[in-house]
C-alpha cells in the first residue's frame, strides 16, 4: 500500500501554482520574522528529518537561533500544498528552515541536533510516518556546509554501525527552492501543546558540534 509514497514521481508529478503560500508575520514563539530579509550576520540551515511539527520545536529551542518555519523542499512541484505532499506525487520533503547567529552557535552544533533528533537510517519514512516527504535530507548552502554535512555524516555512521544501526540514508544536496507551508503548521506544536509528533532519535550521541553542547548538553526534546 506504501508502494507509490516510497518512490520520488517523475517531473510531471502534479503540476502545482504560481502563487506563494501566505506567511505569517511573526513567529509563535520567539516573534521574530519567518521571511527574510534576515539581519546582517545571520546565516541559514535546511533540514529534513520526518515531520516538520517536531524538528521546528526542536530547533526553535536551540540558543541563538533567531527564526525557524516549516515548508516543502527538493522535490518538482511548485508551491505545492501540504496535502499534494502527502500524496506523494510532488517529491518534496518536509523541511525546517532554521535562521542562527553563528558567532553564537555553529552549523556543526545544528548538525548534532539533526542527527540526535531523528533515525537516519530509515530511508522514506521516521518511524510510523512513512512516505518520502519523511526522508532525511541536509539542504546545503554553501561549500563549508557541505563539508560540514559530508563529515558528520561520516562520524555519525561510524557511532551508528558501532551501535548495530544500518547505512545513513540522508541526502546531502544544495539547497533547493524553499516553499513555505500553510499558515496552520508553522509552530504547529506551540499552538497545539498536545499535538502529534512522532520524531525520536536512535539514542546514539553523535561526536560532530561538541562544542558549546558539550559544556551545557543540550536537553532531550519535550513533546
Amino acid at each position: 500500500m506504501f508502494e507509490k509514497k516510497l518512490k520520488l514521481p517523475t517531473p510531471q508529478a502534479l503540476e502545482g501554482r504560481v502563487d506563494r503560500m501566505p506567511v505569517p508575520p511573526r513567529h509563535d514563539v520567539l516573534d521574530a520574522p519567518l521571511s527574510g530579509p534576515f539581519p546582517a550576520g545571520l546565516e541559514t540551515a535546511m533540514f529534513a528529518l520526518g515531520c516538520f511539527w517536531g524538528a521546528e520545536k526542536r530547533f526553535w529551542q536551540v540558543p541563538a537561533v533567531y527564526t525557524t518555519a516549516v515548508g516543502y523542499a527538493a522535490g518538482v512541484t511548485p508551491n505545492p500544498t501540504y496535502r499534494e505532499v502527502c500524496s506523494g506525487m510532488t517529491g518534496h520533503a518536509e523541511v525546517v528552515l532554521v535562521v542562527f547567529d553563528p558567532k553564537r552557535v555553529s552549523y556543526d552544533e545544528l548538525l548534532k541536533v539533526f542527527w540526535e533528533s531523528h533515525d537516519p537510517t530509515q530511508g522514506m519514512r521516521q518511524g510510523n510516518d512513512v512516505g518520502t516527504q519523511y526522508r532525511s535530507g541536509i539542504y546545503y548552502y554553501n561549500d563549508e556546509q557541505r563539508a560540514a554535512a559530508e563529515r558528520a555524516r561520516d562520524e555519525y555512521q561510524r557511532a551508528l554501525s558501532q551501535a548495530r544501526f544500518g547505512p545513513i540514508t540522508t541526502e546531502i544536496v544544495r539547497a533547493p527552492e524553499f516553499y513555505y507551508a500553510e499558515d496552520y503548521h508553522q509552530q504547529y506544536l506551540s499552538k497545539n501543546p498536545n499535538g502529534y509528533c512522532g520524531l525520536g532519535g536512535t539514542g546514539v550521541s553523535c561526536p560532530t558540534g561538541l562544542g558549546a553542547f558539550a559544556k551545557a548538553p543540550a536537553a532531550p526534546p519535550k513533546f
